[in-house]
């Protein structure tokens, strides 16, 4: 024997189920993003949007060559490690200039000191540091070619899901990228500018 009303209210039933299924999959999304955009990159020598100090700029530029002091605070539930990438995306190449790439920076760390791209001061000793596009393992300041306007350095920070990146100081910036992506759950972004 069938009831009309039955089907009807049984079908509001699992549209209703439905419905707040796919309210609650939205929440953990939108809560998950909020957590991520917690993460945040700061210096006290550099300014959002600012010029790059010359302590800052690379030698060949008649700068001091010095990796500028960083700190970061609000990554989400999980992070493992943290890398740091130095992203010139102006530099007339085709795919940009990387002037610092450092991975497994430990969970606990939280700063950079001034200086600690360069590898003898040996102030993150856990964390690895690939060559920049300069050619040398560490830190290379800003040095665009004269004349070429004025160039976005870009600090990006990652909080990662993973203790450490599966690679060595031989990896190229493109594979470090490859990972970090990988295994990202944040990242912040600190950007200024330099020209000449």
């Amino acid at each position: 024997m069938r009831f009309p009303g039955f089907s009807l209210r049984m079908a509001g039933v699992r549209w209703l189920a439905t419905a707040k299924l796919m309210a609650a999959s939205l929440l953990a999304v939108f809560a998950g993003q909020a957590s991520a955009g917690d993460l945040t990159l700061s210096s006290e020598s550099l300014q959002q949007g600012e010029r790059m100090p010359m302590a800052h700029v690379y030698h060949g530029c008649g700068g001091d060559n010095i990796s500028p002091p960083l700190s970061w605070s609000g990554a989400p539930e999980g992070t493992r490690s943290y890398a740091l990438m130095v992203h010139d995306p102006d530099a007339p190449t085709g795919s940009g200039w990387w002037h610092w790439v450092i991975f497994n920076i430990p969970a606990d760390v939280t700063s950079l000191e001034a200086g600690a791209g360069e590898l003898k001061n040996g102030l993150v000793p856990e964390a690895i540091q690939v060559r920049n596009d300069y050619g040398a393992p560490g830190y290379g300041g800003a040095c665009p070619p004269k004349g070429h306007g004025k160039h976005r350095y870009q600090f990006r920070l990652y909080a990662l899901g993973v203790e450490q990146l599966p690679l060595d100081e031989n990896a190229t910036p493109a594979q470090v990228g490859f990972q970090i992506n990988a295994n990202k759950l944040a990242e912040a972004e600190l950007e200024v500018t330099w020209s000449r």
